[in-house]
């Protein structure tokens, strides 16, 4: 058993797979799914070889797409999904040629996530709140959007947000970690309002973030974008053997990555479909939010 190469021949339906994850060989996601594979294929009960493909860029879209693609005919496969793919198609990207729904996941590691900021949470009639972000498509968009729905007064800046905080030119930021509420104190800032995904201990010590409106469940999947490291799913037309068996290992995946004490919770079965649901919102919270960006950052996909 082991983490091969693309290119030698499939393996029987209950034995292995072919994990197609985004290049570079060398980048995050890539080095996830090495990982993840050979943690499955020691976690099968019959031998079998988890073989590697590389396709496209970090961001996953280039993979993602050839995946929705497959027909089976080369064998069982896999992919190796980063939030930030399902993110782009959330945003509108003509890039994004994929139905993430039609994807089963198994296994996905996972970042709690809460809105912070500078001192407690202000009300509706103080200063403009300043949130940092890169530019208007990326995840972290979603931090102003979050204020809007609160009814709270904010302004976007260009910039990284947890070094705009630090550096005192941001006001209120999402925060990620295994345990964010301490990230968040460590950094000098307020938890406010806590993600889906939280601990126990910390969904009792803070107020959810409200679900309401159509355009907060699409905050929340712009959030999940950056909580999911990477989740590696399966097609729904899986052979039942194949997909009985990765289910049967993904434990043992989990077990190994609890091991190395990493900052990601590794979540399966129940837990990682549960997460991995929030990455698509319904159709009206995503076309709120694509009219979010169009209205208050002016920009629009393509």
């Amino acid at each position: 058993m082991g983490l091969g190469v693309l290119g030698a021949a499939p393996a029987r339906a209950s034995e292995g797979a072919t994990i197609l994850a985004p290049g570079p060989e060398d980048g995050d996601c890539a080095r996830w799914a090495v990982r993840a594979g050979q943690a499955l294929a020691r976690g099968m009960q019959r031998p079998g070889t988890i073989r590697l493909a590389l396709l496209g860029g970090p961001d996953g879209v280039t993979a993602a797409n050839r995946f929705a693609t497959l027909d089976g005919a080369g064998g069982p496969s896999l992919l190796a999904l980063p939030g930030w793919a399902c993110h782009a198609r959330l945003t509108g990207s003509p890039r994004a040629r994929f139905e993430p729904r039609a994807w089963v996941p198994l296994l996905l590691s996972w970042r709690g996530a809460v809105l912070a900021g500078r001192g407690p949470l202000p009300g509706r009639g103080g200063a403009p709140l300043r949130v940092a972000m890169p530019s208007a498509e990326v995840p972290e968009a979603a931090a102003l959007a979050a204020l809007d729905l609160l009814g709270l007064p904010a302004l976007p800046l260009v910039g990284m947000p947890e070094a705009s905080f630090a550096a005192g030119g941001a006001d209120a930021l999402i925060i990620l970690g295994p345990e964010p509420l301490t990230r968040a104190q460590a950094m000098g800032a307020t938890p406010w309002y806590g993600f889906p995904g939280l601990a126990e201990t910390e969904r009792a010590e803070l107020a959810p973030f409200p679900l309401a409106a159509p355009l907060a469940r699409a905050v929340v999947a712009a959030v999940a974008a950056l909580q999911i490291r990477a989740a590696l799913v399966a097609p729904v037309l899986s052979p039942a053997d194949s997909l009985a068996a990765w289910r049967m290992a993904a434990p043992r995946w989990q077990e190994e990555e609890r091991a190395t004490a990493g900052d990601d919770q590794p979540l399966v079965g129940t837990s990682a479909a549960e997460a991995f649901a929030l990455l698509t919102p319904p159709p009206d919270a995503v076309l709120d939010y694509r009219n979010w960006l169009d209205r208050r950052l002016g920009w629009r996909a393509g």
